[in-house]
């Protein structure tokens, strides 16, 4: 028996936190290592983290619910905004976009599955599950910005927040422009759209 394979339970026994943690790293480490997600194989996930499949199978169904879970653990707890400002609270936020600090492997992976979620609707569909907490809480610090009168009465939120996260996660995962730091492009990005979405921006094409 495998070093993290766990002997059979009894009924109500809590399950190895070890064997968890074992095949979700698995997993993970094939995706940085460029296993194609449509390559991927309970077996190879299987024989990387020391386990049967019958181990694997009594924690998820199959491949696409361990996918999901695995690149769920990627994206770290999203701050907590501070409300002294929506120009600060934005640039903690989108500090996080795409960073590798939440993950050293999220820079090996992402360009990997971003044309794996075009295929399919199910994994898109995913995704968007994993991510939609963090993007709450900027789509949140935007509403706050109108509510107070930071930012202008008539802004498209969904469209700011598309256009604040997308520069950056495109840059950070696919290194578009080599010429562009990723790391200072929060405060950039935030400071560039602010001329036009600050309320001061409404006097100024008034005027």
């Amino acid at each position: 028996m495998s070093a993290v394979e766990e002997a059979p339970r009894a009924p109500g026994r809590p399950r190895s936190l070890r064997a968890d943690e074992a095949i979700i790293s698995a997993t993970l480490d094939l995706l940085a290592e460029g296993t194609p997600m449509e390559a991927l194989s309970i077996e190879s996930i299987a024989a990387r983290a020391g386990v049967g499949k019958a181990t694997i199978y009594r924690r998820w169904p199959g491949k696409e619910a361990l996918l999901r879970d695995a690149l769920a653990t990627l994206k770290s707890p999203a701050p907590e905004p501070t409300g002294r400002s929506v120009r600060e609270d934005l640039i903690v936020m989108l500090s996080q976009v795409g960073s590798g600090r939440q993950d050293p492997r999220l820079g090996k992976i992402m360009p990997c599955i971003i044309p794996h979620l075009a295929r399919s609707e199910a994994h898109y569909q995913a995704y968007q599950d994993i991510i939609e907490p963090r993007r709450a809480k900027v789509r949140e610090i935007l509403q706050r910005g109108v509510a107070t009168g930071e930012l202008r009465a008539d802004l498209d939120v969904e469209l700011a927040l598309t256009v604040l996260i997308g520069p950056i996660l495109v840059q950070r995962v696919m290194r578009w422009h080599p010429g562009i730091d990723a790391d200072k492009m929060p405060e950039q990005v935030v400071d560039l759209l602010l001329a036009g979405m600050s309320s001061d921006s409404v006097a100024r094409d008034d005027g």
